[in-house]
């Protein structure tokens, strides 16, 4: 509101009392109506919801079991195993020596209740005897696969096939999932050795699926 607005209020108000001052009696005003109270309200409140109520902090991350050992009775393998991750090149990450296998820490292990426990070694290296991994192409739909846990639990596989697959084929996704049914994953390399590359030609893939 303006000054002048305010002045003009106030000066309407100065008249008006004036007037009053002047008329001397002046009939009482009548008393406004009386606003009735409110009636207490006769609905019934709404019935309140149980909700079910969660725990404010999440529940801890399920801590992994490494396997540190993989036995195959039928064809004679039995090599122990150490965790790894990525190398360089985004390649999952191998011991050198053939004699020792790699697992796959980021993925599932044996413990899990889905996705694939992957299991590599190489198949021979330089300086090093021909590895006990390269004996998986030699193994039967059935064959028992064991695995030994960190805690000393032993994990038991059923193989379900043994497949090669060319190195620019081999299913990474499919292999190394987390979801799904849990499966033991075990890699090596096979096929045709490429001396200009010094690299064989395929990967020697074996699915097992647990034994109930």
């Amino acid at each position: 509101m303006s000054k002048r607005t305010i002045a003009g209020a106030l000066g309407a108000l100065a008249i008006a009392l004036a007037l009053v001052a002047c008329t001397g009696t002046t009939e009482p005003t009548a008393p406004p109506p009386a606003i009735p109270s409110p009636s207490p309200s006769t609905v019934a409140p709404t019935p309140a919801e149980e909700v079910p109520v969660r725990p404010a902090a999440p529940e801890p991350a399920r801590q992994p079991v490494p396997p540190v050992q993989v036995a195959i009775p039928d064809i004679g393998v039995s090599i122990p195993v150490v965790e790894v991750g990525i190398e360089t090149g985004g390649f999952m990450e191998l011991p050198e020596n053939p004699a020792i296998a790699g697992w796959y820490r980021f993925g599932s292990d044996p413990s899990s209740s889905q996705g694939n426990t992957v299991i590599s070694a190489h198949v021979d290296a330089g300086n090093y005897p021909i590895g006990p991994f390269s004996k998986l192409r030699n193994l039967s739909a059935g064959a028992t696969t064991e695995v030994t846990d960190a805690a000393g639990t032993s994990h038991l596989y059923s193989v379900q096939s043994v497949t090669y697959y060319p190195k620019k084929e081999l299913p990474v996704a499919e292999l190394f999932g987390r979801d799904g049914a849990s499966a033991l994953v075990l890699i090596t390399c096979g096929g045709d050795f490429d001396s200009s590359i010094g690299r064989y030609e395929d990967n020697v893939v074996v699915i097992a699926t647990p034994v109930a």
